[in-house]
């Protein structure tokens, strides 16, 4: 999906209740270069029709979001992530700090003008983009410490049942694991469940 959206068109899903500034929109996404492949009104399975549609963006036009709207944006976010876009006629700050919460990535309120459709899909990608590089830092990084954890947990287990120093624990686990030909935290989690069993 990433590599598609750096082509020029872009494949949008719009949801709007509207069926007439549907057709407005769709009109002005197409002159901006963007393809509508999917419509859905706001109390449709938004999330069923974004895996079936696979667009690149998803823009929700609205009065005001509501809680139901807001729900379909946190599923998206943690089953088929993708940039959201969502303009709205009204807002106060309480709905749009739920709407960015719940995923969306721009929340423009009173202007949706077809000259910058286009831009602001742009900058709804590119943020949406940082924020996936940053949270797949995060989920990286908190899985290389429970790693380290386990690793740690291991070689405790060494050092108190074998006599050895740490160092020596942690040698003892790597040359296991390059004579094994497996992971480091394969091995520690072997040691962890072997002492368990022992215990």
């Amino acid at each position: 999906m990433v590599a598609r959206m750096t082509a020029a068109k872009l494949r949008v899903m719009l949801v709007d209740d509207d069926r007439g500034r549907a057709a407005l929109l769709t009109q002005a996404l197409a002159d901006s270069g963007c393809e509508v492949v999917a419509r859905a009104g706001k109390n449709e399975d938004v999330l069923a029709r974004v895996r079936h549609a696979d667009p690149d963006v998803i823009l929700i036009d609205m009065e005001l979001p509501d809680r139901d709207t807001l729900e379909h944006m946190r599923s998206i976010s943690r089953d088929r992530p993708r940039p959201v876009v969502m303009f709205a006629e009204r807002s106060d700050r309480a709905t749009a700090e739920a709407a960015i919460k719940a995923g969306v990535s721009a929340y423009v309120v009173d202007g949706l003008s077809p000259a910058r459709i286009r831009p602001i899909l742009e900058v709804a990608i590119a943020r949406f983009r940082e924020f996936q590089a940053m949270r797949t830092e995060l989920e990286q990084a908190r899985s290389q410490l429970a790693d380290r954890k386990i690793v740690e947990r291991a070689k405790g287990i060494l050092m108190q049942k074998r006599g050895m120093s740490e160092d020596e624990a942690y040698k003892a686990l790597r040359k296991l694991a390059m004579d094994r030909n497996k992971r480091l935290i394969d091995i520690a989690e072997s040691v962890i469940a072997a002492a368990e069993l022992l215990a």
